[in-house]
Protein backbone atom coordinates (compact mmCIF):
# COMPACT_ATOMS: atom_id res chain seq x y z
CA UNK A 1 0.00 0.00 0.00
CA UNK A 2 1.26 3.64 -1.05
CA UNK A 3 2.38 5.61 2.04
CA UNK A 4 0.37 8.66 0.57
CA UNK A 5 -2.85 7.30 -0.66
CA UNK A 6 -4.69 9.49 -3.15
CA UNK A 7 -7.72 11.01 -1.37
CA UNK A 8 -11.12 10.22 -2.74
CA UNK A 9 -12.87 13.06 -4.43
CA UNK A 10 -15.98 14.83 -2.63
CA UNK A 11 -17.59 17.77 -3.25
CA UNK A 12 -15.75 19.29 -0.43
CA UNK A 13 -12.22 18.53 -1.35
CA UNK A 14 -11.50 20.28 -4.32
CA UNK A 15 -8.51 22.13 -3.95
CA UNK A 16 -9.76 26.31 -3.10
CA UNK A 17 -8.37 29.35 -4.28
CA UNK A 18 -5.75 30.59 -1.59
CA UNK A 19 -6.89 34.33 -2.07
CA UNK A 20 -10.02 35.28 -0.28
CA UNK A 21 -12.71 34.95 -2.81
CA UNK A 22 -15.66 37.21 -3.42
CA UNK A 23 -19.27 36.34 -2.19
CA UNK A 24 -21.21 34.64 -4.99
CA UNK A 25 -23.64 36.34 -6.88
CA UNK A 26 -26.84 36.82 -5.25
CA UNK A 27 -30.39 35.15 -7.60
CA UNK A 28 -33.58 36.36 -7.46
CA UNK A 29 -35.86 34.29 -6.82
CA UNK A 30 -38.00 33.62 -9.72
CA UNK A 31 -41.22 34.59 -9.90
CA UNK A 32 -43.63 31.77 -9.80
CA UNK A 33 -47.61 33.95 -10.28
CA UNK A 34 -48.54 36.32 -13.06
CA UNK A 35 -52.15 37.28 -13.70
CA UNK A 36 -52.88 36.42 -17.12
CA UNK A 37 -52.41 39.57 -19.24
CA UNK A 38 -48.72 40.52 -17.03
CA UNK A 39 -47.74 36.84 -18.52
CA UNK A 40 -48.89 37.55 -21.92
CA UNK A 41 -46.36 40.49 -21.91
CA UNK A 42 -43.79 39.16 -20.11
CA UNK A 43 -40.36 38.41 -22.41
CA UNK A 44 -38.83 35.18 -21.69
CA UNK A 45 -35.39 34.43 -22.71
CA UNK A 46 -34.87 31.20 -25.08
CA UNK A 47 -33.96 28.03 -23.13
CA UNK A 48 -30.37 27.68 -23.07
CA UNK A 49 -28.94 25.22 -24.51
CA UNK A 50 -26.26 22.77 -23.31
CA UNK A 51 -26.20 20.79 -26.47
CA UNK A 52 -28.43 22.11 -28.86
CA UNK A 53 -31.33 20.27 -29.73
CA UNK A 54 -30.49 17.57 -27.06
CA UNK A 55 -29.39 18.91 -23.74
CA UNK A 56 -31.40 22.52 -22.96
CA UNK A 57 -31.65 23.87 -19.16
CA UNK A 58 -33.86 21.98 -16.97
CA UNK A 59 -33.49 17.74 -16.09
CA UNK A 60 -32.52 15.65 -18.68
CA UNK A 61 -32.92 11.98 -17.93
CA UNK A 62 -30.44 9.81 -19.84
CA UNK A 63 -31.27 6.23 -19.39
CA UNK A 64 -30.57 3.07 -21.54
CA UNK A 65 -29.68 -0.75 -20.31
CA UNK A 66 -26.48 -1.47 -18.60
CA UNK A 67 -23.54 -1.33 -20.52
CA UNK A 68 -24.99 0.63 -23.69
CA UNK A 69 -22.26 3.05 -23.01
CA UNK A 70 -24.26 5.96 -20.78
CA UNK A 71 -20.96 6.81 -18.70
CA UNK A 72 -19.19 6.84 -21.99
CA UNK A 73 -21.34 9.38 -23.62
CA UNK A 74 -22.09 11.29 -20.66
CA UNK A 75 -18.69 11.80 -20.34
CA UNK A 76 -18.08 12.29 -23.82
CA UNK A 77 -20.64 15.64 -23.61
CA UNK A 78 -19.33 16.97 -20.48
CA UNK A 79 -15.33 17.27 -21.75
CA UNK A 80 -17.34 18.91 -24.68
CA UNK A 81 -18.89 21.40 -22.99
CA UNK A 82 -16.43 22.34 -20.79
CA UNK A 83 -13.81 23.12 -22.84
CA UNK A 84 -16.66 24.63 -25.61
CA UNK A 85 -15.59 22.03 -27.85
CA UNK A 86 -18.18 19.86 -30.15
CA UNK A 87 -20.48 17.09 -28.78
CA UNK A 88 -20.57 13.84 -30.32
CA UNK A 89 -17.56 15.09 -32.85
CA UNK A 90 -19.91 17.85 -34.79
CA UNK A 91 -22.17 19.93 -32.74
CA UNK A 92 -20.52 23.01 -31.44
CA UNK A 93 -21.71 23.83 -28.15
CA UNK A 94 -20.99 26.75 -25.84
CA UNK A 95 -18.19 26.27 -22.77
CA UNK A 96 -19.07 26.56 -19.52
CA UNK A 97 -18.09 25.14 -15.88
CA UNK A 98 -19.73 21.27 -15.69
CA UNK A 99 -20.07 19.30 -12.64
CA UNK A 100 -19.71 15.58 -13.31
CA UNK A 101 -21.25 12.76 -10.31
CA UNK A 102 -19.13 9.97 -11.40
CA UNK A 103 -20.94 7.96 -8.29
CA UNK A 104 -19.92 4.38 -9.25
CA UNK A 105 -16.26 5.18 -10.27
CA UNK A 106 -13.11 5.57 -9.42
CA UNK A 107 -10.57 8.43 -9.51
CA UNK A 108 -8.40 5.69 -11.72
CA UNK A 109 -11.10 4.62 -13.63
CA UNK A 110 -12.17 8.36 -15.01
CA UNK A 111 -8.26 9.32 -15.49
CA UNK A 112 -8.60 6.17 -17.69
CA UNK A 113 -11.61 7.08 -19.93
CA UNK A 114 -10.92 10.83 -19.74
CA UNK A 115 -7.64 9.77 -21.66
CA UNK A 116 -8.92 7.73 -24.27
CA UNK A 117 -11.90 10.87 -24.69
CA UNK A 118 -9.37 13.26 -25.06
CA UNK A 119 -6.87 11.38 -27.24
CA UNK A 120 -3.87 13.82 -26.29
CA UNK A 121 -5.73 16.93 -26.37
CA UNK A 122 -5.20 18.71 -22.68
CA UNK A 123 -7.59 18.04 -20.25
CA UNK A 124 -10.37 21.31 -19.55
CA UNK A 125 -9.81 22.76 -16.46
CA UNK A 126 -13.74 23.82 -16.70
CA UNK A 127 -14.60 20.27 -16.26
CA UNK A 128 -14.95 19.28 -12.15
CA UNK A 129 -14.94 15.89 -11.08
CA UNK A 130 -16.61 14.02 -8.00
CA UNK A 131 -16.67 10.57 -7.17
CA UNK A 132 -18.49 10.63 -3.74
CA UNK A 133 -21.89 12.98 -2.87
CA UNK A 134 -24.60 12.44 -0.21
CA UNK A 135 -28.30 11.63 -1.34
CA UNK A 136 -30.23 14.94 -2.36
CA UNK A 137 -32.04 14.92 1.07
CA UNK A 138 -28.81 14.64 2.95
CA UNK A 139 -26.98 17.38 1.73
CA UNK A 140 -26.54 16.89 -1.78
CA UNK A 141 -28.80 19.49 -2.98
CA UNK A 142 -27.04 22.14 -0.90
CA UNK A 143 -23.48 20.51 -1.77
CA UNK A 144 -24.35 20.99 -5.44
CA UNK A 145 -26.01 24.85 -4.88
CA UNK A 146 -23.06 25.88 -3.51
CA UNK A 147 -21.00 24.64 -6.70
CA UNK A 148 -23.11 26.52 -8.82
CA UNK A 149 -22.69 29.46 -6.47
CA UNK A 150 -19.15 29.82 -7.13
CA UNK A 151 -19.60 28.86 -10.98
CA UNK A 152 -21.85 31.10 -11.96
CA UNK A 153 -21.27 30.30 -15.63
CA UNK A 154 -22.19 27.02 -15.08
CA UNK A 155 -23.46 25.25 -17.54
CA UNK A 156 -24.39 21.42 -17.08
CA UNK A 157 -24.26 19.61 -13.54
CA UNK A 158 -24.18 15.11 -14.73
CA UNK A 159 -25.36 12.71 -11.64
CA UNK A 160 -24.22 9.46 -12.59
CA UNK A 161 -25.78 7.56 -11.91
CA UNK A 162 -28.81 8.80 -10.62
CA UNK A 163 -29.69 6.13 -7.91
CA UNK A 164 -26.54 7.21 -5.93
CA UNK A 165 -28.42 10.47 -5.34
CA UNK A 166 -32.50 9.72 -5.30
CA UNK A 167 -32.35 8.81 -1.64
CA UNK A 168 -34.65 6.49 0.05
CA UNK A 169 -38.34 6.97 -0.05
CA UNK A 170 -40.19 8.21 2.49
CA UNK A 171 -42.13 5.96 3.97
CA UNK A 172 -46.33 5.15 3.16
CA UNK A 173 -45.32 7.53 -0.29
CA UNK A 174 -46.35 5.81 -3.41
CA UNK A 175 -43.84 4.64 -6.02
CA UNK A 176 -44.69 7.73 -8.52
CA UNK A 177 -44.64 10.33 -5.79
CA UNK A 178 -41.08 9.38 -4.89
CA UNK A 179 -39.57 9.35 -7.83
CA UNK A 180 -41.32 12.81 -8.39
CA UNK A 181 -40.14 14.16 -5.50
CA UNK A 182 -36.59 12.66 -5.85
CA UNK A 183 -36.06 14.19 -9.42
CA UNK A 184 -37.97 17.05 -8.04
CA UNK A 185 -34.29 17.70 -5.93
CA UNK A 186 -32.64 18.31 -9.05
CA UNK A 187 -35.67 20.13 -11.10
CA UNK A 188 -35.02 22.93 -8.11
CA UNK A 189 -31.60 23.10 -8.70
CA UNK A 190 -31.75 23.37 -12.68
CA UNK A 191 -34.57 25.61 -12.67
CA UNK A 192 -32.97 28.20 -10.46
CA UNK A 193 -29.77 28.02 -11.62
CA UNK A 194 -30.91 28.06 -15.39
CA UNK A 195 -28.58 25.03 -16.06
CA UNK A 196 -28.84 21.28 -17.80
CA UNK A 197 -29.07 18.93 -15.24
CA UNK A 198 -28.47 15.47 -16.86
CA UNK A 199 -29.14 12.05 -14.74
CA UNK A 200 -28.28 8.71 -15.46
CA UNK A 201 -30.91 5.97 -15.14
CA UNK A 202 -31.22 2.63 -15.73
CA UNK A 203 -33.66 0.86 -18.55
CA UNK A 204 -34.87 -2.40 -16.76
CA UNK A 205 -37.77 -3.25 -18.69
CA UNK A 206 -38.31 -5.60 -21.40
CA UNK A 207 -37.85 -3.91 -25.11
CA UNK A 208 -40.84 -1.77 -26.60
CA UNK A 209 -41.86 0.25 -29.65
CA UNK A 210 -42.37 2.97 -27.50
CA UNK A 211 -39.36 4.27 -25.89
CA UNK A 212 -40.13 5.77 -22.88
CA UNK A 213 -42.04 2.67 -21.46
CA UNK A 214 -38.66 1.13 -21.18
CA UNK A 215 -36.99 3.58 -18.54
CA UNK A 216 -37.65 2.24 -14.78
CA UNK A 217 -40.26 3.93 -12.83
CA UNK A 218 -40.71 6.16 -16.21
CA UNK A 219 -44.06 7.66 -14.79
CA UNK A 220 -42.74 9.56 -11.96
CA UNK A 221 -39.19 9.94 -13.21
CA UNK A 222 -40.34 11.21 -16.58
CA UNK A 223 -43.43 13.15 -15.14
CA UNK A 224 -41.04 15.97 -13.16
CA UNK A 225 -37.94 15.56 -15.81
CA UNK A 226 -38.02 18.41 -18.72
CA UNK A 227 -36.93 15.95 -21.41
CA UNK A 228 -36.06 12.09 -21.60
CA UNK A 229 -33.55 10.98 -23.59
CA UNK A 230 -32.94 6.98 -24.25
CA UNK A 231 -29.43 5.56 -25.59
CA UNK A 232 -31.13 2.08 -27.00
CA UNK A 233 -28.66 -0.21 -29.24
CA UNK A 234 -29.03 -0.53 -32.80
CA UNK A 235 -28.96 -3.13 -35.74
CA UNK A 236 -26.96 -2.11 -39.06
CA UNK A 237 -24.27 0.44 -39.19
CA UNK A 238 -25.47 2.29 -35.55
CA UNK A 239 -23.71 1.18 -32.75
CA UNK A 240 -26.90 3.17 -30.92
CA UNK A 241 -29.86 5.55 -31.00
CA UNK A 242 -30.67 8.36 -29.09
CA UNK A 243 -33.88 8.73 -28.67
CA UNK A 244 -34.58 12.43 -27.36
CA UNK A 245 -38.18 13.62 -26.55
CA UNK A 246 -39.41 16.87 -23.53
CA UNK A 247 -41.21 19.86 -23.13
CA UNK A 248 -38.98 22.80 -25.31
CA UNK A 249 -37.96 20.31 -27.94
CA UNK A 250 -39.75 18.11 -30.94
CA UNK A 251 -39.19 14.39 -30.49
CA UNK A 252 -36.50 13.18 -32.70
CA UNK A 253 -33.74 10.32 -33.18
CA UNK A 254 -30.45 9.98 -33.39
CA UNK A 255 -27.84 7.56 -35.05
CA UNK A 256 -24.72 7.06 -33.28
CA UNK A 257 -21.50 5.37 -34.02
CA UNK A 258 -19.59 4.24 -30.73
CA UNK A 259 -15.63 4.33 -31.37
CA UNK A 260 -14.37 1.53 -29.55
CA UNK A 261 -10.49 3.05 -29.63
CA UNK A 262 -11.42 6.65 -28.11
CA UNK A 263 -14.68 5.74 -26.16
CA UNK A 264 -16.49 8.51 -28.07
CA UNK A 265 -20.11 8.29 -29.28
CA UNK A 266 -19.97 10.26 -32.96
CA UNK A 267 -23.61 11.27 -34.88
CA UNK A 268 -24.22 10.04 -38.20
CA UNK A 269 -25.65 12.10 -40.96
CA UNK A 270 -29.05 11.03 -42.39
CA UNK A 271 -32.12 9.98 -40.49
CA UNK A 272 -32.00 7.07 -38.38
CA UNK A 273 -33.59 4.63 -40.77
CA UNK A 274 -30.25 4.85 -42.81
CA UNK A 275 -28.35 3.49 -40.39
CA UNK A 276 -30.74 1.16 -38.89
CA UNK A 277 -31.26 -1.00 -41.99
CA UNK A 278 -28.70 -3.72 -44.09
CA UNK A 279 -26.88 -2.00 -46.52
CA UNK A 280 -28.51 -2.51 -49.48
CA UNK A 281 -31.93 -0.88 -47.88
CA UNK A 282 -29.35 1.98 -46.71
CA UNK A 283 -28.58 2.70 -50.09
CA UNK A 284 -31.61 2.77 -52.13
CA UNK A 285 -32.68 4.74 -49.07
CA UNK A 286 -30.47 7.45 -49.99
CA UNK A 287 -31.03 6.99 -53.61
CA UNK A 288 -35.08 7.94 -53.28
CA UNK A 289 -34.00 10.72 -50.70
CA UNK A 290 -31.73 12.47 -53.35
CA UNK A 291 -34.23 11.26 -56.52
CA UNK A 292 -37.64 11.02 -55.73
CA UNK A 293 -39.58 9.34 -57.61
CA UNK A 294 -36.80 6.92 -58.89
CA UNK A 295 -37.24 3.51 -60.39
CA UNK A 296 -35.77 -0.04 -59.25
CA UNK A 297 -33.66 0.25 -63.01
CA UNK A 298 -32.42 3.65 -61.47
CA UNK A 299 -31.25 2.37 -58.90
CA UNK A 300 -29.15 -0.31 -60.45
CA UNK A 301 -25.75 1.46 -60.66
CA UNK A 302 -25.71 2.49 -56.76
CA UNK A 303 -26.14 -1.25 -55.74
CA UNK A 304 -23.81 -3.38 -58.58
CA UNK A 305 -23.45 -5.89 -56.43
CA UNK A 306 -26.64 -6.52 -56.78
CA UNK A 307 -28.92 -7.84 -58.88
CA UNK A 308 -32.21 -5.91 -60.31
CA UNK A 309 -34.98 -8.68 -59.13
CA UNK A 310 -33.11 -8.57 -55.34
CA UNK A 311 -33.66 -4.46 -55.80
CA UNK A 312 -36.88 -4.66 -56.81
CA UNK A 313 -38.37 -6.93 -54.11
CA UNK A 314 -36.41 -5.29 -51.55
CA UNK A 315 -37.99 -1.63 -52.96
CA UNK A 316 -41.54 -3.65 -52.64
CA UNK A 317 -40.54 -5.10 -49.26
CA UNK A 318 -39.23 -1.42 -47.84
CA UNK A 319 -42.77 -0.37 -49.48
CA UNK A 320 -44.75 -3.01 -47.55
CA UNK A 321 -42.69 -1.50 -43.91
CA UNK A 322 -43.37 1.39 -44.32
CA UNK A 323 -39.54 2.52 -45.22
CA UNK A 324 -40.51 3.64 -48.74
CA UNK A 325 -43.94 4.95 -50.28
CA UNK A 326 -45.32 3.84 -54.18
CA UNK A 327 -47.23 5.04 -56.70
CA UNK A 328 -48.86 3.57 -59.48
CA UNK A 329 -45.97 3.87 -62.18
CA UNK A 330 -44.06 1.45 -60.26
CA UNK A 331 -41.95 5.07 -58.57
CA UNK A 332 -40.48 5.12 -54.77
CA UNK A 333 -40.25 8.08 -52.52
CA UNK A 334 -39.01 8.45 -48.91
CA UNK A 335 -41.98 9.23 -47.68
CA UNK A 336 -45.94 10.43 -48.90
CA UNK A 337 -45.25 14.37 -48.50
CA UNK A 338 -42.56 13.89 -51.17
CA UNK A 339 -44.94 11.71 -53.54
CA UNK A 340 -47.25 14.22 -53.50
CA UNK A 341 -45.80 16.94 -53.79
CA UNK A 342 -42.61 16.13 -55.62
CA UNK A 343 -41.39 19.30 -57.48
CA UNK A 344 -41.87 21.08 -53.95
CA UNK A 345 -38.65 21.53 -52.53
CA UNK A 346 -38.42 20.56 -48.83
CA UNK A 347 -36.03 21.49 -45.92
CA UNK A 348 -35.97 19.98 -42.45
CA UNK A 349 -35.13 22.77 -40.33
CA UNK A 350 -34.13 21.98 -36.60
CA UNK A 351 -36.05 24.30 -33.43
CA UNK A 352 -32.98 25.41 -31.83
CA UNK A 353 -30.18 27.46 -33.22
CA UNK A 354 -26.43 26.10 -34.01
CA UNK A 355 -25.11 28.23 -32.23
CA UNK A 356 -26.42 28.85 -28.40
CA UNK A 357 -27.80 32.47 -28.51
CA UNK A 358 -26.49 32.89 -24.90
CA UNK A 359 -22.76 32.08 -26.13
CA UNK A 360 -20.00 34.04 -24.56
CA UNK A 361 -16.99 35.11 -26.38
CA UNK A 362 -14.52 33.85 -23.32
CA UNK A 363 -15.83 30.49 -21.61
CA UNK A 364 -13.89 29.13 -18.94
CA UNK A 365 -14.25 28.00 -15.37
CA UNK A 366 -14.57 30.12 -12.38
CA UNK A 367 -12.74 29.47 -8.98
CA UNK A 368 -13.11 25.89 -7.99
CA UNK A 369 -13.54 26.61 -4.30
CA UNK A 370 -16.39 24.28 -3.15
CA UNK A 371 -17.77 23.43 0.12
CA UNK A 372 -20.42 20.53 0.90
CA UNK A 373 -20.91 17.37 2.72
CA UNK A 374 -19.90 13.48 2.43
CA UNK A 375 -21.84 10.51 3.17
CA UNK A 376 -21.49 7.95 0.22
CA UNK A 377 -19.26 4.90 0.52
CA UNK A 378 -17.13 4.75 -3.17
CA UNK A 379 -18.20 2.06 -5.50
CA UNK A 380 -16.29 0.55 -7.41
CA UNK A 381 -18.39 -0.82 -10.03
CA UNK A 382 -18.07 -0.35 -13.76
CA UNK A 383 -19.98 2.47 -15.03
CA UNK A 384 -22.58 1.80 -17.42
Amino acid sequence: MSANPIPPLHLYSVPSDPQPSAEPPKRERPRTAWTADQLMAADFPEPKWAVPGILAEGVSLLAGPPKVGKSWLSLGLALAVAAGGQAFDSVPVEGGPVLYLALEDTPRRLQTRMGKLLGGQPAPAGLTLVTECPPFPQGGTEAIAQWLDRNPDARMVVIDVFAKMRGQAPQGVSAYDADYVSVGYAKRLADHYGIAVVLVHHVRKAGSDDFLTEVSGINGIAGAADATLVLKRARGQADGILHVTGRDMDEAEYALSFQAASGAWHLLDGPVSDHTVGDTRATILRYVRAHPGAKPKDMAGEVPQVDMDTIRHTCNRMADAGQLTKDAGGRYYPDTDTRTQAAQEVSALSGCPVTPSDQHEHPGQSELELSGLSGATEAEGEAG
